[in-house]
């Protein structure tokens, strides 16, 4: 399916996408009925899990989901959106059709039905999920090896860095200061990846105060 964009306006803030989605997740047919059981928003890109029942109460059959204790089935949803001249927009996918956006959190992949085949695009789908909520989030200080030496914008590699942060304005923005020159680098999420943690800031003294206890020496 393409692209469908709203020109009537009725989707300009985040309330308003959140309640589109959860009309586009919710709708009953002569046997069965869909409900909208979680939907987050990462980035531009909304993740749903969605409950499927029969009417009459009978348990749900599908080639795709074991059917769940209850009778159900619940499925995972993509929405990439975007605003195009104030117009709001989406694609729609579901999880066997294998998205590229795979950033659905761990609470929202727990909710899904089990899948029959272990090795379809729906699985690789949710591994890429849980891989991405595995990457750690560093705090300030952390001594930090990547998984493999990044290339930065000069030629030059780095792959020991530790995370610190610089201000524009009055937003604190996170970088991480590399090892082998003192200087500062934006990484991505992605390139933290498989990285090792070599020293945690929480576990090391504080310089602030090692200096401090040092001058009453």
């Amino acid at each position: 399916m393409g692209w469908l964009f709203y020109t009537d306006g009725r989707v300009k803030t985040y309330a308003d996408e959140k309640a589109e989605i959860t009309r586009l997740c919710t709708f009953e047919g002569e046997r069965r009925k869909t409900e909208l059981d979680k939907a987050c928003k990462v980035g531009s890109t909304w993740y749903a899990a969605a409950r499927v029942t029969n009417l009459d109460g009978t348990p749900v059959e599908d080639a795709t989901y074991v059917t769940d204790a209850d009778g159900s089935i619940t499925f995972g949803a993509v929405f990439l959106t975007r605003y195009d001249d104030c117009c709001w927009g989406y694609k729609d996918m579901e999880e066997s059709a294998g998205p590229n956006e795979s950033r659905a959190p761990l609470g929202l992949i727990e909710l899904l039905s089990d899948l029959k085949d272990p090795d379809g695009y729906a699985q690789d789908w949710r591994q890429r999920c849980r891989d991405w909520a595995s990457i750690p989030d560093y705090q300030e200080g952390d001594k930090i090896k990547l998984a493999a030496p990044v290339t930065l914008t000069d030629g030059s590699t780095c792959q020991i860095v530790t995370a610190t942060h610089y201000r524009r304005g009055r937003q604190k923005r996170r970088c991480y200061r590399i090892e082998e020159t003192g200087g500062l680098v934006r990484l991505s999420k992605a390139s933290l990846a498989g990285s090792e943690l070599l020293s945690s800031a929480k576990g090391a003294a504080s310089p602030v105060l090692a200096e401090y206890l040092a001058g009453r020496n």
